[in-house]
């Protein structure tokens, strides 16, 4: 009898000690999880008060608006709504590059619209990219070498800097800065500045 006592007693501390064990373990992981709910929603207060007044026109705040606010970069338009104007009507090998578009128009102090307009003329990115583009990494129809009588570019983001180096160095430079102005020099097409403003005003309207 005394030795069933005995295991009886012993089976019930050792149960009681893995008991205790789960418990201090749930303990901690509480703490954690509580703990960075915490820091969660201190770090992100600020935000979410400036969504609702997004949203809702309410803002309690001591932080300025501008804080959170994008700002303007070109023609009335954020980074993010310029880019996603340029990506509606990117598509193909293109398909995503508005920003990269966008970012190195504004370095180089060209009109991103006009830009891209030139490029869906040049290489049918609307719908589908040449094989200029998609072989070739040229975007602009660029005469050169490396690929018959036209340029060729190690990746897309090279080809995207030089074709925008070029309407800045060779075009904008001498004040040529629209489509009708650069025609005469970019094509031999006399209407091709009228295709490139038939983009530009898609892209805006998108």
């Amino acid at each position: 009898m005394n030795n069933l006592w005995y295991n009886y007693i012993t089976s019930f501390k050792e149960a009681g000690g893995y008991m205790k064990s789960y418990l201090y373990k749930m303990m901690v992981i509480i703490f954690i999880l509580s703990s960075s709910i915490i820091i969660y929603k201190e770090n992100n207060q600020e935000r979410i008060l400036y969504q609702n007044y997004i949203k809702n026109n309410i803002y309690e705040s001591n932080i300025p608006k501008s804080r959170y606010e994008e700002p303007i970069v070109y023609d009335g338009y954020t980074m993010t709504e310029l880019s996603g104007k340029l990506n509606n009507v990117l598509n193909s090998t293109l398909s995503g590059y508005g920003e990269n578009i966008a970012k190195i128009a504004l370095e180089y102090e060209v009109d991103p619209f006009v830009a891209t307009g030139i490029i869906l003329v040049e290489t049918g990115c609307k719908w589908n990219c040449s094989y200029l583009t998609k072989h070739c990494n040229n975007i602009g129809g660029m005469k050169g070498s490396g690929c018959g009588s036209y340029a060729s570019f190690s990746d897309l983001d090279t080809g995207i800097n030089s074709f925008i180096r070029n309407l800045a160095k060779n075009y904008y430079a001498y004040g040529l800065t629209t489509p009708e102005l650069m025609n005469r020099k970019y094509a031999e097409n006399p209407n091709w500045h009228k295709d490139v403003n038939y983009y530009v005003n898609l892209i805006k309207a998108s």
